[in-house]
């Protein structure tokens, strides 16, 4: 398989700023290692890639400066920093205690803003760092009161607002573990995540906001709370302004403005530095959702240097990404604080009817330093014809941007339209580790449809299939040496069997991921698509990302979705499933443009055999193509074995997969 890549390799998009990359944290983290960790050679501060080979070369140095760099603040030292390197079972900086809270809470300035809360209707609010603090104790202390101990669960069915930040920092520094979803969540699928936990406490609100419409979740926040027969309490959250009903709950009920109002003086539990902080869930699109547990320690340092160092975030900086709180990236929004940034939360629609660029108002009116959201976001910005430059949007340095791969197409469109200094900085990782395997920084060139860099820390290398590793050719995503941040188990998985089948099983003792990547020879990382939904044509191989990225640049079509579906005779079908753009009739004159941008500018032996309109396609609820489900229903198999209907943002596209593939069945079984 080889990447579709031109060669010679083109000039970088964009050049990093020299002063900019000078003075960025990543290049004072870089003079600071050389001149406190004897870095071999003490390379240029704007060298990534010098800093790059030696975090990788020397684990236990590079996370030792980390650990240093950001001071972090332990009740008890280390007495190593890697004291068993093995996958899984690495064992970091055994003997510290920490506490994450502490350190998301200790370098916010006490009158700056720590959280601005934003919603569709354009109305905001701010927490100050001491009022942060303030709410944090109180919730602890209710928390406390309701019999939330060191361990011990606490759940949230919450949008993306204030209150998930505070209950999450408020059970860190108890030691308890956290775990939350969205309520576009129904109690059911809330319940197959939070039941496998036996939680305590549920936080959970009253309704959320999205494209203009207010959701009430009362009853399905009391439904929920009947399912979870372990808690003692639950606290409810008066977030849109609907009255809780009085009586009729399962459970000890608390209002949110009784938890969040007492004077407390905040108390932090130090706990061992494996410590789980959060309990976060696969997409359950096949099966009961798997809990994948993260520890205190291994998350702040991989935050710190993700968003420290990569992102370039300090005080005085504020954060806006797009997100829900079951995506992951809600996660490492919160994380904001540790740097001593702001962070925005938001709830709503990230387009909504009456006003598609409330984001881009909201980023100029706050002076967001960092903008985050997701291919999809750019790209129908793109189509809707959104000029984001119309606000003042001067302030923001980086657009982060992941969920999916990122076009070549929509850099250029940055550029016109949001600012021409501005770095796109296209990340890729995981809800598995929580951060990104490879991304950019302020000292990394940017090329058009690439990922700058492998990140720090992570021995980033793309494997044959003989399992060795090839450079300028498409290989599967392994990460060779351990993370802090990667998973310390799966809940429920006592002898650690169901951990070790989803990324070991294929090479022993090395972390396989499920992508396909290049590694090209100037440093970048192309990202194709998921392995397991990779498309075989005669024995040629080609990423599904690069098929969505060629039609998905057509002004008629707004999204695709290709598959390649062995066939039980031998066949291989290859459908290409296209949402035309609204008023566009897919005609055979549209077929045969698709067709021909994908022959000269993907493959010609990928042309698609079928191509079909669809009204839209499905995704998990974190906006993840159904490739590999959509895949096993194109070969017949039954819709109850391949998805869990309640992981998907639109359950009733399933029926046309479906029939589709029961349809091909019969013709199969007929014919033979």
């Amino acid at each position: 398989m080889t990447a579709p890549h031109p060669a010679p390799y083109p000039e970088p998009f964009l050049a990093p700023d020299p002063q900019a990359a000078a003075n960025s944290r990543i290049a004072d983290f870089a003079r600071w290692a050389a001149r406190h960790r004897s870095v071999e050679g003490a390379p240029d501060p704007t060298d990534y890639q010098a800093l790059y080979r030696w975090s990788v070369t020397d684990l236990e140095g590079f996370w030792a400066a980390v650990w240093e760099y950001f001071a972090i603040d332990a009740t008890t030292s280390y007495e190593r920093v890697l004291a068993q390197e093995t996958m899984p079972g690495a064992r970091w900086f055994a003997g510290a205690t920490l506490n994450y809270a502490h350190h998301a809470l200790r370098n916010l300035h006490p009158d700056a803003p720590a959280i601005t809360a934003l919603d569709e209707t354009g109305a905001s609010y701010e927490i100050t760092g001491r009022q942060l603090r303030a709410q944090v104790a109180s919730v602890a202390a209710t928390l406390r009161d309701l019999g939330v101990g060191q361990g011990d669960r606490v759940v949230g069915y919450l949008p993306n607002t204030p209150h998930a930040v505070i209950a999450f920092l408020a059970t860190a520094a108890l030691g308890a573990v956290w775990s939350v979803c969205g309520q576009d969540y129904a109690p059911k699928a809330a319940a197959d995540r939070f039941a496998q936990l036996e939680p305590t406490v549920l936080i959970t609100a009253d309704g959320y906001l999205f494209n203009g419409t207010t959701h009430d979740r009362r009853a399905s926040s009391l439904e929920l709370a009947r399912a979870l027969p372990t808690l003692k309490a639950t606290v409810l959250v008066d977030h849109v302004d609907l009255a809780w009903a009085k009586g009729g709950h399962s459970a000890l009920t608390v209002p949110w403005e009784d938890a969040a109002t007492r004077t407390e003086y905040l108390t932090i539990a130090p706990v061992p530095f494996d410590h789980p902080l959060w309990v976060v869930f696969s997409s359950g699109t096949t099966g009961l959702p798997k809990g994948i547990v993260h520890g205190q320690g291994g998350i702040l340092l991989e935050h710190l240097k993700t968003l420290g160092l990569h992102s370039d975030l300090g005080v005085g900086d504020r954060l806006l990404w797009y997100t829900t709180t079951h995506w992951m990236m809600w996660n490492l929004v919160v994380s904001t604080l540790l740097t001593g940034a702001a962070t925005c939360t938001y709830d709503g629609s990230p387009a909504p009817i009456e006003r598609p660029d409330i984001l881009w108002e909201l980023a100029a009116r706050h002076k967001v330093t960092v903008f985050g959201t997701s291919p999809q976001y750019l790209l129908a910005m793109a189509k809707l014809g959104i000029e984001p430059s119309v606000h003042d949007l001067s302030a923001i340095r980086v657009i982060g941007c992941t969920g999916s791969t990122l076009p070549a197409s929509a850099y250029p469109w940055v550029r016109d339209n949001v600012g021409s200094g501005i770095q796109l900085a296209s990340t890729s990782g995981g809800t598995d580790v929580v951060s990104g395997f490879a991304g950019s920084a302020p000292t990394t060139p940017v090329w058009a449809g690439e990922l700058s860099a492998p990140n720090l820390g992570v021995a980033l290398a793309a494997y044959d299939g003989a399992g060795r590793p090839v450079l300028d050719q498409v290989g599967e995503l392994v990460v060779t040496r351990p993370m802090p941040s990667m998973p310390l188990y799966f809940w429920n998985d006592p002898d650690g069997s169901r951990y070790r089948d989803a990324y070991f099983a294929s090479y022993p003792g090395v972390w396989r991921h499920g992508d396909w990547i290049t590694l090209t020879s100037h440093g970048s990382v192309i990202v194709h698509g998921r392995s397991d939904a990779t498309l075989n044509r005669n024995g040629v191989r080609l990423g599904s990302a690069d098929i969505h990225d060629i039609v998905e640049r057509l002004p008629e079509i707004t999204e695709a979705l290709v598959i390649g579906a062995e066939e039980p005779d031998g066949g291989y079908w290859m459908p290409l499933f296209v949402v035309p753009a609204l008023g566009v009739t897919l005609d055979g004159a549209l077929r045969d443009r698709i067709r021909q941008a994908i022959r000269t500018g993907a493959s010609p032996r990928h042309v698609p055999d079928e191509i079909l309109a669809v009204p839209a396609i499905p995704h998990t609820k974190t906006g993840k193509k159904l490739e590999v489900p959509v895949k096993r229903l194109l070969q017949g198999a039954p819709a109850a074995q391949v998805l869990n209907p309640a992981a998907l943002d639109n359950p009733e596209l399933i029926d046309f997969f479906a029939r589709l593939g029961a349809e091909r069945s019969r013709r199969s079984t007929h014919h033979t």
